[in-house]
């Protein structure tokens, strides 16, 4: 018993009888171990970006999207591969197992070592839109820190815990950028300076998650095209960080976090469309995308989130290609951050519901379009374009659904639309959360998988903010 005096008549008894040569006693536990860090990865070379407006430099000597010999002016539909209806889906299992508890089948499950390297010029087109995406938020993360001061977060309701959340945000966002470069490799995008709408910090936090929004749904409506699944794997766990940043952005706004039951998909050219007007220049040799730059749509009673009612609205947008709201001419009585009542106080929050939707079925949306052939994106050297009919249909893109509504009253570049009905499922209407509208000149039928198939027929595209 040496080390400690038993002083507890019980505990000598229960020594005693159970023959025992020490009683265990409570004691504060103590560090006895260390550890030296690894070897960690060097994050790729990050500026702070301290210039920001538009570009107000010589005439692109480059200008259009990258790209080498066109086959065809639209890739035509086929129907499905027989052998895609042929496995039985019965619960059992129809071919031997190339290990113990490993069902056959599956991709990269061969035992091959990984390459997480891009495999084709879709892979790298796509990543390297990745890479811009991310170059954009780690400087927007930046900028909000930089330019709105602690008191107008504060009057905003966000503390400066809240500030340390959008540092760690851009924090990510280095890592990132520097998964994406290094799955790329010399030639990867680098940092541009970027032009971003005149916003006090309301503004700027709704610009954040429409921005947001159409990085994450840009993601996953390349990633299981990939013909590199390894880097799919890589880029689906960076991508699932992005989508909680969607909805913290959602939370600063006191919007319902998640208001849907599925998060939408978009093709690539969607996702440029919508982040290339804010690149103002970048760096000489800078990659080019291939990718197309479709016109303007705006909204022209954008549902408002910074309203009691959002959805009684006229021309309350910055003017940009995301229709990012203002609160220009909001009075103090109809800022739902100044209501007090449940439903109608929009503050920043875990959770907010709102008595009054910020948009409904029935409900008239008006729309203008710009026409094409506007120059656009890093140093003015992209240009819109559209190979589409005389638009004639309003295009709902959320969650699985893609939902047609006519176009009426068509004048000129103006029409509106009746915002559609319709659920994924049922208890779960399809029209929700911050989603994609597009007018196209057809009713084609597509799919998530297959969404790209529409962009030859797509006249212009926009957010919406529908919940």
């Amino acid at each position: 018993m040496a080390g400690f005096t038993l002083t507890s008549p019980c505990l000598l008894a229960l020594a005693l009888a159970l023959h025992c040569r020490a009683v265990p006693i409570v004691s504060e536990p103590t560090t006895t171990v260390t550890s030296a860090p690894s070897v960690t990865a060097s994050l790729v070379p990050v500026t702070n970006v301290i210039s920001h407006g538009p570009y107000t430099g010589p005439s692109p000597t480059t200008t259009g999207a990258l790209s080498t010999t066109v086959l065809a002016a639209s890739i035509p539909a086929q129907p499905a591969e027989p052998y895609k209806l042929q496995y039985p889906a019965d619960g059992q299992l129809h071919a031997p197992q190339p290990a113990p508890y490993t069902p056959a089948g599956g991709l990269g499950t061969n035992g091959t070592e990984p390459v997480y390297r891009v495999q084709s010029d879709f892979d790298y087109e796509s990543i390297a839109l990745g890479l811009y995406q991310e170059w954009i938020e780690l400087d927007l993360f930046h900028y909000g820190l930089a330019t709105y001061s602690v008191e107008e977060f504060e009057a905003n309701g966000l503390t400066a815990e809240d500030r340390y959340l959008l540092q760690f945000m851009a924090e990510q966002e280095a890592g990132h950028a520097t998964l994406l470069s290094n799955m790329l490799g010399a030639s990867a995008p680098v940092q541009c300076t970027y032009d971003y709408p005149a916003m006090n910090l309301r503004e700027y936090i709704d610009f954040s998650q429409k921005l947001t929004r159409w990085g994450e749904s840009g993601v996953y409506g390349f990633l299981n095209h990939l013909d590199a699944r390894e880097v799919g794997q890589l880029l689906l766990q960076s991508i699932s960080t992005e989508a909680r940043q969607q909805m913290i952005f959602r939370q600063f706004e006191g919007l319902f976090p998640m208001p849907v039951w599925f998060e939408v998909g978009i093709p690539q050219s969607w996702a440029w469309t919508l982040l290339a007007p804010y690149i103002a220049s970048c760096p000489q040799n800078q990659t080019r995308l291939a990718w197309q730059n479709f016109p303007a749509l705006r909204v022209l009673n954008q549902p408002n989130a910074a309203r009691v009612n959002g959805s009684d609205v006229w021309n309350e947008t910055r003017g940009d290609y995301a229709n990012t709201l203002s609160t220009a001419d909001l009075a103090p009585g109809d800022a739902c951050v100044n209501a007090t009542a449940v439903g109608e106080n929009c503050s920043p929050g875990i959770t907010r519901n709102r008595t009054n939707p910020l948009s409904y079925p029935g409900r008239q949306v008006f729309l203008q379009w710009d026409d094409p052939g506007q120059a656009v994106g890093p140093n003015n050297s992209y240009v819109t374009s559209t190979s589409a009919g005389p638009p004639q249909f309003a295009m709902w893109v959320s969650q699985l659904n893609v939902t047609y509504s006519p176009l009426l009253n068509v004048s000129g570049n103006t029409a509106y639309t009746i915002q559609p009905n319709t659920s994924t499922y049922e208890g779960d209407p399809a029209i929700n959360g911050t989603m994609f509208l597009v007018i196209t000149d057809r009713e084609l039928s597509v799919t998530p998988f297959n969404l790209s198939q529409i962009n030859p027929f797509v006249n212009a595209l926009t957010i919406y903010q529908a919940g």
